[in-house]
């Protein structure tokens, strides 16, 4: 697992900054700077900085899976039956290849991962488990959720002080 990188440090400009592009990312630069209340020149060089040092990672647009035919979101926890550091590393890597496994976390104190997968329906569930999970013999067991209803999808970060 990569080690921690070190603290950014931010001003109140750079929380605002990241605030606005979290919730807009195609902002241009001048409507970002008037946001901002931050000249021009200032917000586009704080901009690339915050790209420079790793603080955006990215900038995406997010879709609706449903309306592209993927409307099953499962949660599926996988607990490994071997736990050395190559064996976990090669199942994260033959995890993280398959389009429909959209996040992978590796967790502690239950399973060893737990995923976040977007499919159009059970059948394409099932294809998912037999492609990636269930002929595996490195893992031991998977449980499977199927979301039914999802209170909150939040992508943006509280910066607050």
């Amino acid at each position: 697992m990569p080690d921690t990188p070190p603290r950014t440090a931010l001003d109140d400009l750079d929380r605002r900054i990241l605030d606005q592009l979290q919730q807009d990312c195609a902002l241009s630069n001048l409507e970002l700077a008037a946001r901002v209340h931050a000249s021009p020149p200032t917000c586009l060089r704080r901009v690339r900085k915050l790209k420079q040092t790793g603080l955006i990672q990215r900038q995406v647009a997010l879709l609706d899976p449903a309306r592209l035919g993927l409307a099953l979101t499962v949660i599926i926890e996988v607990t490994l039956d071997g736990q050395s550091a190559a064996q976990v590393d090669a199942i994260e890597a033959d995890l993280i290849r398959d389009a429909a496994i959209q996040q992978c976390y590796r967790v502690s104190s239950g399973p060893d991962f737990v995923l976040v997968a977007q499919v159009a329906d059970m059948a394409a569930y099932q294809a998912l488990a037999l492609r990636r999970l269930t002929g595996d013999t490195r893992i031991r067991n998977v449980r499977s959720f199927f979301v039914t209803g999802r209170g909150k999808f939040e992508t943006s970060i509280p910066l607050r002080g």
